[in-house]
């Protein structure tokens, strides 16, 4: 090898290593921390429904939720403002949380729960003041569609609920909007449906609903969505101890008009 080719061998090789070095010693930046985010959620509805039975007639709901990186937090609530069904909360308050584990873009596990507060509720005629209630969703998209199925198991009520929500957004481009279109169905089945009943009271049922929204974007921060959804409780009946089964009056079908608006900061 003669001297020049030795010179530029050398010259490469002090290069390199001084590259390596630099890429070694140089920081790695940290990622981001999360922040919290705060969303105030006022609504307005026509008619409360609560997996085909209806529990109300036009109803405020506010909800207030904080997030931190994949941990949500919040409170929904319900006031009447007509129509009150005798025996229902007023009001009910439920605090929830969850926690989202991303698999993939297109698919995440969310465990959650729900306490149910029901703080006026007449308990002598079986409603209860409170239930706890787990759950655990799968969410997953495909070519815009996502599908939720969920499990609920309610402690209090001791019987299961599973869910499958389809969820799918058709841009209006025009309009600088969008609508959002939503079907779901469930089945449950609870052992004690009503509080303190000797033999126990059981209640079973299926419930359907198909909506569309459509969200207007005020600003950065704020956004104002009206929507419409027919929901109707199936197949729901009720049956105390070893007596006949008999049908839930509560379990009925409604349109339901609502008007909600957001703002976080």
């Amino acid at each position: 090898m003669n001297k020049t080719s030795l010179a530029l061998l050398s010259a490469l090789t002090i290069g390199a290593l001084s590259s390596s070095a630099q890429t070694a010693t140089a920081p790695v930046p940290a990622p981001a921390a999360p922040s919290v985010a705060v969303t105030l959620t006022p609504s307005f509805v026509s008619q409360y429904m609560f997996r085909g039975q209806r529990l109300g007639g036009l109803s405020f709901e506010p909800v207030v939720e904080a997030t931190y990186g994949n941990f949500g937090l919040g409170v929904w609530s319900n006031f009447p403002v007509s129509n009150k069904v005798v025996g229902v909360s007023d009001p009910e308050i439920d605090p929830y949380g969850y926690y989202t584990i991303n698999i993939s873009d297109s698919l995440s596990i969310v465990p959650g729960f729900t306490l149910y507060t029901y703080t006026n509720a007449d308990t002598h005629n079986g409603f209860y003041r409170s239930t706890f209630e787990p759950s655990i969703a799968l969410n997953y998209t495909i070519n815009g569609l996502k599908l939720t199925p969920k499990l609920y198991y309610d402690f209090t009520l001791e019987g299961p609920t599973f869910e499958l929500t389809a969820f799918y957004a058709v841009p209006l481009k025009d309009l600088g909007t969008e609508l959002d279109f939503t079907g779901i169905y469930g089945t449950y089945i609870v052992d004690e449906f009503a509080k303190d009943s000797k033999p126990s009271t059981k209640a079973w049922g299926n419930y359907w609903s198909l909506g569309v929204a459509l969200p207007f974007q005020i600003n950065k921060q704020s956004k104002l969505t009206v929507g419409f959804a027919y929901t109707k409780g199936d197949s729901a009946y009720v049956k105390v101890g070893s007596t006949p089964k008999f049908s839930n009056t509560a379990a009925v079908g409604r349109g339901v008009v609502s008007v909600s608006y957001s703002y976080s900061f």
